[in-house]
């Protein structure tokens, strides 16, 4: 038995075994090493990073802000509110169709400042302070609700709280070593977590090696270890296969460097946002990870990193699976521990259906790429196919590693069934668990915008 089961008093038969899901091993893998972005002066706050909330602005074009102060709120709970990653001024407040809200631009200043926060232990404080502390750091967006998939609803108590300590998705961070330094401002996070839940805490880990100092040893903690392919570290099928989700249940998920995020607010007294992702792809020259700011731009740590290829770059801040196209003057994401620049693919493969397919990759048998199961592959955006009718194929369900059926799901959703949308597991699943139901399907239907439709019509139901 390894050390890593005896030291968790864990044995192989309760490791939780994923095995339906896919290993996409993508080219440019992040090295392990850590630079300094280079210089920005630009940062980003973008409510459409934030599902389930209706923005209020709370500054205007010009004003000076400090690292903390209020951009905008949610109208619903003006409590959450979500705030400047640095001190500076307001330079451009972004809107769109319908004077919709998408980006608040902050030109960053000369002289740091921040908004004073509570110093003090979590665990000598009661959940009330915890809250308070949370809201007024603008960190509580950084709690996920399930179901829904939605910023966390300070109403609810949540059943329990999630934090999945591994990334499985294609190039994912490591969390463990973004972290590696980090094992105070992580346990700090932990014990305010735990002040806000009746329940427990819960962790995932990978199976395959032995916990950092980070994640190990921490008190009032329930470990349980995972093995198998993608998606085995997405927290909602941790969640599944621990204690699903049942109707009018809240659980809440927290990515591992939010939570020391919200950590760091307790042990220093202000908000810091320094931000630490992977830059990773098949077409950057040096993947490593970069330490910046969150929301900072995203062009000084792409220059001079791109390679020079016939295809041009599509930068996504996220995983290839979920993330967001931002180009090469985007900014990056709220949520987001990885970069990935990888080819955008805009051409017609003549009979691509026909060739033997040696650097092609498929999850199938179609090609001869399937007998080079360990190989990395350098795959591009084009969606090698067309729009066909969605049609009953066994695909998703190999992929797909709950006990829902995910057509028949998305069928209830395309046709507003919201009964059977219930009846079907909706309350279980976000975007990221079925992504890879949107990679492998033939008919290439958009799987997680539908899925999102269907997430959307069900909360407004039952708020009502």
């Amino acid at each position: 038995m390894p050390d890593t089961f005896k030291k968790y008093a864990i044995d192989m038969s309760k490791v939780i075994k994923i095995k339906r899901g896919l290993d996409i091993r993508l080219k440019g893998a992040a090295g392990k090493t850590i630079s300094q972005a280079g210089r920005t002066d630009l940062f980003a706050v973008k409510p459409t990073d934030f599902k389930g909330i209706d923005p209020r602005i709370l500054v205007k074009q010009g004003q000076e802000v400090l690292a903390g102060t209020p951009l905008f709120c949610d109208k619903t709970h003006p409590e959450i509110v979500f705030v400047s990653p640095v001190s500076g001024t307001v330079e451009e407040i972004l809107r769109g169709e319908r004077r919709k809200l998408l980006d608040i631009m902050v030109r960053s200043g000369l002289q740091p400042g921040f908004e004073p926060l509570q110093k003090g232990d979590p665990s000598t404080m009661d959940m009330e302070a915890i809250r308070q502390q949370i809201f007024k750091s603008g960190l509580w967006p950084s709690i996920i609700q399930r179901p829904y998939g939605v910023v966390a609803d300070p109403n609810h108590t949540p059943r329990d709280i999630f934090i999945s300590a591994f990334d499985s998705a294609p190039l994912g961070a490591d969390y463990e070593f973004i972290l590696k330094d980090e094992a105070k401002t992580f346990s700090t996070g932990i014990k305010a977590l735990r002040k806000l839940t009746s329940g427990k805490v819960h962790i995932g880990l990978d199976s395959r090696k032995e916990p950092s100092k980070v994640f190990a040893n921490l008190e009032g903690i329930e470990y349980h270890f995972f093995s198998g392919p993608h998606p085995a570290g997405n927290t909602g099928i941790q969640i599944h296969h621990v204690a699903p989700v049942n109707k009018e249940e809240v659980v809440w998920t927290v990515t591992p460097q939010l939570v020391a995020l919200i950590g760091r607010t307790f042990l220093i007294g202000q908000l810091d946002s320094t931000w630490t992702f992977a830059l990773a792809g098949s077409y950057i020259k040096e993947p490593r990870y970069i330490k910046g700011i969150r929301g900072m731009a995203i062009a000084p740590v792409l220059a001079g990193q791109l390679q020079e290829q016939e295809l041009p770059p599509r930068v996504i801040s996220g995983n290839v699976l979920t993330g967001t196209n931002i180009g090469e003057n985007g900014y990056l994401g709220y949520y987001d521990s990885v970069v990935t620049v990888i080819p955008e693919g805009k051409y017609f493969d003549l009979f691509g259906w026909a060739m033997p397919g040696i650097n092609k990759f498929s999850m199938s048998r179609s090609f001869l790429s399937s007998f080079l199961p360990k190989k990395s592959w350098d795959i591009d955006t084009n969606l090698k196919g067309g729009h066909r009718a969605f049609v009953m194929t066994g695909q998703y369900e190999k992929v797909f590693p709950m006990d829902i059926y995910p057509v028949h799901l998305l069928k209830a959703v395309i046709t507003n069934d919201v009964d059977k949308m219930e009846q079907l597991g909706i309350y279980e699943v976000i975007e990221e668990d079925m992504a890879l139901c949107e990679f492998v399907c033939t008919s290439k239907t958009d799987v997680q915008e539908i899925l999102r439709t269907g997430l959307d019509l069900i909360r407004k139901e039952m708020s009502q």
